[in-house]
């Protein structure tokens, strides 16, 4: 039994996703990653991306699919996963856990994060892919396009920002709702990239699973480092953070 947390108090307590889900979580989304960008390597993905490109186009001019609507709900979804949404949304998760006085997550989720940028800039500019130009885009996009950044970097913020405020709850159900939502809405920006005509199916796949694996695996790896930062910088948070 846990005792609830008094009213007007911070929660003292904290549960994690055990380091051992966390690290086969990541070892499953690291072997798609992995299989994915073997497929794209060896020419193998070609099929199925053409097919997944063309699949929601219409006519001659390759129009989007649905109501006149439905391609500005895509467009808003989408910017989600864009750099100035996805990283003021990163941004209020982090103020809001430094004032819970959760400084452990919040090292954490600032790690992974700034992590996950550098790991996905660093795979774009190895691979170097151009963008597909099968179907016109109906977003503005730039860059390289495998993996697809809003990709994973949705996949690495979002699944973050669960794995930190999960950590408020005792119950394994809310936890794991909690991360199935955040899940559920990464793989929805991914989905929009496709839709929008800027990444291949590949792209949006390798980013999923790479943002995702590196989410996972930065919880699991990142804990003890974390908390020895958190308890080396507490009275700089608290300073950052004051109480009532």
């Amino acid at each position: 039994m846990t005792e609830p947390v008094a009213q007007g108090r911070l929660p003292q307590r904290t549960y994690r996703i055990a380091s051992s889900h966390a690290l086969l979580a990541a070892s499953l989304c690291w072997l798609g990653f992995a299989f994915v960008t073997w497929s794209v390597a060896t020419g193998r993905s070609g099929t199925i991306d053409s097919a997944g490109l063309l699949f929601w186009r219409r006519g001659a001019g390759f129009a989007p699919a649905g109501p006149p609507g439905l391609l500005e709900a895509v467009r808003d979804l989408t910017s989600l996963g864009g750099v100035l949404l996805r990283n003021l949304v990163a941004a209020g998760a982090l103020a809001a856990l430094l004032f819970l006085r959760l400084r452990r997550e919040a090292v954490v989720l600032a790690a992974t994060v700034a992590g996950g940028w550098i790991v996905n800039t660093l795979v774009k500019l190895a691979v170097g892919r151009p963008r597909p130009l099968i179907v016109p885009h109906l977003t503005e996009a730039g860059g390289q396009s495998f993996p697809s950044g809003h990709s994973f970097n949705s996949a690495v913020v979002y699944i973050a920002i669960a794995l930190a405020f999960a950590s408020m709850s005792p119950r394994r159900s809310v936890r794991w709702t909690v991360i199935g939502v955040a899940v559920a809405l990464s793989l929805a920006v991914a989905f929009t990239r496709v839709w929008l005509g800027v990444h291949f199916p590949s792209d949006v796949a390798a980013g999923w699973f790479g943002g995702a694996g590196w989410a996972f695996l930065a919880s699991a790896l990142l804990h003890r480092p974390a908390k020895a930062v958190a308890e080396h910088a507490s009275d700089t948070l608290d300073s950052m953070t004051p109480g009532d």
